[in-house]
């Protein structure tokens, strides 16, 4: 009964932790602490804290962590798999209703217009990931800011490396790592 319920209630909480796994932590501990006696505040707030640890999904990683102390490992599985059923059913639906309807001009007008949104989207990301390193903060300063000169060299030659010679993301992204390990270290 016990894995029933743990299903139950992280099927609610992948269904309606829209925006990601921050999103879910207040969900995760309604369910864990306020409606079901499974966690004290004292076991989320440790929970939470190996779940952020711990390599994937926050709320994935907490629905595991939550299961596996309540029910053991029956626990751990069915509070998992009811954090990703609404993830797979929904996904599955709209992957068939694409397949089917993907012809319609409608359907290939919705996707037209979301192309930009997307695109502003990352862009978005990328540029407040930029303004953090070199600014300090998310979004263009108003006034006179400390540019971290530093980290504006790294992207700037990481930039020229992934567009000149087209290199390896990954392989730019672990030598940025590096320069900076060792700039930061020496300066």
């Amino acid at each position: 009964m016990i894995c029933l319920e743990l299903f139950w209630s992280f099927f609610k909480i992948g269904l309606f932790s829209i925006g990601g796994g921050y999103a879910a932590m207040p969900l995760i501990q309604q369910q864990a602490v306020d409606l079901h006696p499974w966690l004290t505040m004292g076991q989320f707030a440790d929970i939470m804290a190996i779940a952020e640890m711990t390599p994937g999904p926050i709320a994935i990683n907490a629905a595991t962590f939550v299961g596996i102390r309540t029910a053991g490992l029956p626990g751990a599985l069915a509070a998992t798999a009811g954090c990703v059923a609404p993830s797979c059913v929904i996904v599955t639906a709209l992957a068939y209703l694409y397949y089917h309807f993907r012809e319609l001009t409608l359907v290939k007008g919705i996707l037209a217009g979301l192309r930009p949104a997307v695109i502003a989207m990352i862009a978005s990301a990328g540029l407040s990931i930029v303004f953090m390193a070199v600014f300090g903060q998310r979004t263009l300063p108003a006034g006179k800011s400390g540019i971290d000169l530093t980290a504006a060299a790294i992207f700037a030659v990481c930039f020229f490396c992934l567009r000149k010679w087209k290199l390896n993301p990954i392989g730019v992204m672990a030598g940025a790592g590096a320069a900076g390990l060792i700039l930061y270290s020496v300066l």
